[in-house]
């Protein structure tokens, strides 16, 4: 059972800090606050979210992975301990999760840099990621290959 609540817990940081640096975050807040708060003062909790939040978007924007992760990593123990004091919560958690994922980005960004220099080509040259069902027609033959230092 600990196994699936740290599962949970993790589940639970990435989707939350996933989802500061959106505008759905405003939504996500309060109801996050109310649930680690679980009764009590869930405005200071509301508090530590946003100054999350704050720290998050600085350290994205410097390029600090390191702190961005560090932030993760203490609400990925901030969620773990709050199962672990109140293990009914997790199916709490789990509806909330359920709630949020249509306001998750689809997945992670891939960057693709292509630079060719020089060089004669008689067809079409694909990079990506994920590429499937294409076809390609080409308009005639290749010229012969010439090798270098021939005219």
């Amino acid at each position: 059972m600990e196994a699936e609540l740290t599962a949970l817990a993790a589940s639970g940081a990435t989707t939350f800090v996933g989802l500061m640096a959106t505008e759905a975050w405003s939504q996500v807040r309060g109801r996050l606050a109310r649930f680690l708060a679980r009764g009590e003062d869930s405005e200071a909790v509301d508090a530590e979210l946003e100054e999350s939040r704050e720290e998050l978007v600085a350290a994205r924007r410097s390029g600090d992975e390191d702190s961005a992760e560090d932030i993760a990593a203490a609400w990925r123990v901030r969620l773990r301990r709050a199962l672990r004091d109140n293990p009914e919560a997790a199916g709490e958690l789990r509806e909330l999760l359920d709630e949020l994922a249509p306001h998750q980005a689809p997945g992670p960004t891939v960057t693709v840099n292509n630079s060719t220099n020089g060089g004669t080509y008689y067809g079409q040259v694909i990079q990506g990621h994920d590429i499937s069902g294409l076809t390609f027609h080409s308009g005639g033959t290749a010229a012969p290959r010439r090798e270098p230092g021939t005219a």
